[in-house]
């Protein structure tokens, strides 16, 4: 017998829909639409939206930058009163000295650039101090080094402060993808540098010795009761004997902060000895010239480390570097020879 295939569906077999069966449905296909939606969403908008996000992140850290800024040229401008005395606001000085910024000399001869960055080197640290001078009448020597030292601190944060600017309103104004995330990328690094430099700025403000002073620092302990004498810019010279050998000990003039012109003391003992020198722990074109051995000697530590108040770890290594110098010159030399020993570095709260 034939059967229709209508008649499955008669009236006494009605359709039967399991429950919940539209409403799975309905909600799968809203959640495909909505992944789809969301989908070419983030093709189209979705760099706009990671742009202003890290354009969020860098505003709080540009408004950091400032912070900082003025709160190192709040420092600057009490300590030059408290310090200098000026008769007049140094306001309009200090500013001008904050702005200021040294174009670097051509580079198209480079057996020659060396010494046109000294020249120039020494013309910016000269205009300094005579400019940081004329507004501190009532600052000696030491503390006119101080406060120059301040100043370039100062100086620093506010140069790190405009150039993260200057990038961040270029990468505003673009919508440059690149340009802010190269930004948001260094950030955390001119942060570590910026922190330090806040903290290097308090410490020039005290004379208070940092890491960059522990040549100095351990130079001074051959130095200590010796006569000493001034020896080309800002550096100062005393002989003394270890065990026979005759040693030149050469620093920076302190405690004010400076650095001062150790290759140029180098040369000029060098030459008072006509070359007859058997070592230098330091490297100088006076050193090829004559064929002397030149050994270095280093304390470990960060950049950071190096700009901020000296840490107990690295006071610690003076004995221990000032017997592996001791015991560097016995193995290297003999009795009767000429040592140059140089501490090089910032001589911030370091006496001769």
């Amino acid at each position: 017998m034939h059967i229709s295939p209508i008649a499955l569906f008669d009236n006494d077999l009605p359709l039967q829909i399991l429950p919940g069966l539209d409403q799975k449905s309905a909600l799968g296909n809203l959640v495909s639409m909505l992944m789809y939606g969301s989908f070419i969403f983030f093709i189209f908008f979705g760099q706009k939206i990671q742009i202003r996000i890290m354009l969020l992140e860098i505003d709080g850290t540009v408004k950091k930058l400032e912070f900082m800024k003025n709160d190192a040229k709040n420092l600057l401008f009490k300590t030059i009163k408290e310090v200098g005395k000026p008769a007049l606001d140094p306001a309009t000085t200090l500013n001008r000295l904050l702005e200021q910024f040294l174009i670097s000399p051509v580079d198209m001869d480079p057996a020659g650039i060396v010494w046109k960055f000294d020249h120039l080197l020494d013309v910016r640290d000269t205009k300094f101090k005579d400019d940081v001078k004329s507004i501190s009448p009532a600052a000696d020597d030491s503390q006119v080094n101080n406060l120059e030292n301040l100043v370039e601190g100062a100086l620093a944060l506010n140069t790190i402060f405009r150039i993260i600017r200057h990038f961040y309103l270029l990468g505003k104004k673009t919508s440059s993808f690149y340009i802010i995330l190269q930004l948001q990328m260094i950030l955390p690094l001119v942060m570590q540098e910026a922190d330090a430099l806040v903290g290097a700025c308090k410490a020039f403000s005290q004379g208070q010795p940092i890491g960059d002073g522990i040549g100095p620092l351990v130079v001074s302990r051959l130095m200590k009761d010796k006569e000493k004498r001034k020896v080309e810019k800002d550096m100062v010279v005393a002989e003394t004997l270890i065990e026979g050998r005759k040693v030149f000990v050469t620093k920076a003039e302190g405690p004010g902060g400076n650095v001062g012109k150790p290759g140029d003391a180098i040369r000029r003992i060098v030459e008072e000895q006509e070359g007859k020198v058997s070592m230098i722990i330091m490297l100088e074109e006076e050193a090829q010239k004559f064929k002397i051995p030149v050994y270095a000697m280093i304390v470990k530590q960060s950049i950071q480390e190096a700009i901020l108040p000296m840490k107990k770890s690295i006071s610690d290594a003076v004995d221990p570097t000032l017997a592996r110098i001791k015991s560097l010159i016995l193995e290297r030399s003999k009795e009767g020879d000429v040592v140059i020993v140089a501490g090089i570095g910032n001589t911030m709260g370091v006496a001769q």
